[in-house]
This record gives C-alpha cells, sequence and structure tokens, in this order.
C-alpha cells in the first residue's frame, strides 16, 4: 500500500512540473509588419526587425504586408492588422504609419524610418510617443550633404524628384530647399506620384541640371536603376541619402545610416512595448551615431563623370565601387 501510495505522490509531481513548464512557456504573439513598397532599404529595415525581436527570444507570428505604393492598400492593410488583433504593428515608412495611426487606436504602433513624425502628425513632441504610437526617425542631414555634394563636384545647379504625395518627401523638400539655399545653389525640383513616372522625370530634369541629390524618397527609390540610367547616360553625378540602393552601382556617391541597423533598432522598441512599456514612454530614436551612417564612393561613376574624388574622402568611406565591384572597408 505505502509503495502505491508513493507511486502514484511521484506520478502526481511529475504531472504537476510538466503542467508548470507548460504554463510558463512564453506565448506566441502576432506582429504586422506593413512596408509602403518593396526596395533593398526597406526590405532591410523589416529584416532588422524581425532579428531584434528573435535576438529578445520572443516567439513571434508575422504578418508581412506590402502596399506597393498604394494609400488605399495600405488603409487596407491596416484594417486587417486592426481585425486580426495583432500584439504590435510595425508601419515602414510615412504613409504607412499614418494608415495604421488612422485605424488602430487602441493596438501599439511602432514607426519606422519616417522622416518627419511631427509633420505627419504621429507624434507630437520627440521627446515621448504619443498614446498608442512610437517608433524610429530617418531624417537626413540633407543640408550637409549638399554642401559636401558642391565642394567635390563643383556643382552649380542641383536637381531634386521627389513625391508629391509622400509627407515624407515633402519634408525632405523643405530641407533640400534650406541646403541649396546655404550652399549658393539653383535648385531644380520636378514632382512625381507614382514610381512609374520616375524615368520621365529623370529625362525631364536631367538636361537642366548639373547633378541630383536623393532623399529618402520611397516612390523614388523603388524605381532608382531607371533614374541611374538617365543620368549615367548623361554622365552627370547622383548624390543619394540611401547608401543600400547606391551598392548596385550608378551613384556617384551616398551617404545615409545603414537601413538593416536602423530597423534592428526599430525591433528594439517593438521589444520594449512586448515586455511591457508603453509607446507614449519611449522616446522617438534616431540614428545619429558614426556607426550607424555609411559613406559610399563609385569610382567608375565618378571617372565617367570627370570627378576626381579627394583622398580625405575616400579614407572615410565604409563602400567603394571599383571595376564594377562593390568593396567593404
Amino acid at each position: 500500500m505505502k509503495k502505491i501510495i508513493l507511486t502514484a505522490m511521484a506520478l502526481s509531481l511529475c504531472l504537476s512540473s510538466l503542467s508548470a513548464a507548460k504554463a510558463k512557456k512564453p506565448k506566441q504573439v502576432k506582429i504586422g509588419i506593413a512596408k509602403i513598397v518593396q526596395h533593398v532599404a526597406l526590405d532591410d529595415v523589416e529584416r532588422g526587425v524581425m532579428d531584434a525581436i528573435k535576438a529578445a527570444g520572443i516567439d513571434a507570428n508575422y504578418d508581412l504586408q506590402n502596399a506597393n505604393g498604394d494609400v488605399n492598400t495600405a488603409n487596407q492593410i491596416a484594417a486587417q492588422f486592426r481585425d486580426e488583433r495583432v500584439d504590435v504593428a510595425v508601419g515602414i515608412a510615412t504613409p504607412i504609419a499614418i494608415a495604421l495611426a488612422n485605424t488602430m487606436k487602441d493596438t501599439p504602433i511602432v514607426f519606422g524610418t519616417v522622416t518627419d513624425p511631427l509633420g505627419a502628425g504621429l507624434v507630437k513632441t520627440l521627446e515621448h510617443g504619443d498614446r498608442n504610437i512610437t517608433g524610429m526617425s530617418d531624417e537626413l542631414p540633407s543640408v550637409e550633404h549638399i554642401k559636401l555634394f558642391k565642394k567635390i563636384t563643383g556643382i552649380k545647379t542641383l536637381g531634386y524628384i521627389y513625391t508629391s504625395n509622400e509627407d515624407n518627401s515633402i519634408s525632405g523638400l523643405e530641407l533640400v530647399k534650406k541646403g541649396c539655399k546655404e550652399a549658393g545653389l539653383e535648385l531644380v525640383t520636378q514632382s512625381i506620384s507614382t514610381s512609374a513616372e520616375v524615368r520621365q522625370a529623370a529625362e525631364a530634369i536631367v538636361g537642366r541640371v548639373d547633378g541630383i541629390y536623393l532623399t529618402t524618397d520611397n516612390t523614388v527609390f523603388s524605381a532608382l536603376p531607371s533614374l541611374v540610367s538617365v543620368f549615367n547616360k548623361a554622365k552627370k553625378p547622383i548624390f543619394s541619402g540611401d547608401v543600400t540602393g547606391a551598392k548596385n552601382g550608378g551613384c556617384f556617391m551616398a551617404s545615409g545610416f545603414n537601413y538593416y541597423k536602423a530597423g534592428y533598432a526599430t525591433g528594439e522598441i517593438v521589444v520594449q512595448i512586448l515586455n511591457g512599456k508603453k509607446p507614449a514612454e519611449i522616446p522617438v530614436r534616431f540614428m545619429t551615431q558614426p556607426s550607424d551612417s555609411d559613406l559610399l564612393f563609385d569610382l567608375d561613376t565618378a571617372k565617367a563623370c570627370g570627378i576626381t574624388i579627394p583622398e580625405e574622402y575616400l579614407k572615410q568611406a565604409t563602400f567603394i565601387i571599383e571595376n564594377g565591384k562593390l568593396i567593404e572597408k
């Protein structure tokens, strides 16, 4: 009888242990990630977000969506995330972040690569999030970029193509205007509304400028090869604010933060929220460390454009393209 009782007690303890282990297993969270359009930089942001969440040991199930540059599709994705009751919604780029903010009033929202979160109405201060929203800004030092572009190339007229229905592009335009004013450059602009218009815009502007500057305009970058083709044929330099896309060649130079690192930083904000912190308590994050940024020079394009890059800048480069090959320094 005593043996039977001991066996029963052991079995009970074993079952209790199994039950406790099962209870301690963290639940799987559902995270919706949406980007406004597909291109290499935004893909890197998406990958960085997921890697940061994985590194934190969180078991996550993802709903990955692409709005293909369409605001109506962005609104539909936001409604889908709301109906699915995702634990956190991540909006990569301004239009998709706005769609999420307009549709999801209770779900935590983390925006990634939004140039001007204040101007977009996502937050009221950069010191902390607002209501259920916070995130990461990708504002570029465009004024400094333009001054550097002039110093290296000696251009007198700068071109800028921007998407008229993207808030981040409008914000970028204001910075470009300021940069040209301070650098003493004439600015020639061309607006577009879809990526299909990029080549036509490039062809319309290339004969009127000495070079072109690109900010983080998602619509423009989704059709970057067509713009590069037009300016390379005219042997006029391109300065890209996105190093990721420039790695494929054709841009004379590029300077900007690493989009994978930006995505990872965005993912770290998601982790804070999943661990109990409220979005309103989390400041808007900026990529300000030197290690966050890259500098690229395409020596093949520089040669075709007849530009000699001073050695002091080549020493600062993290990437060089020469003879068609990308070299990481």
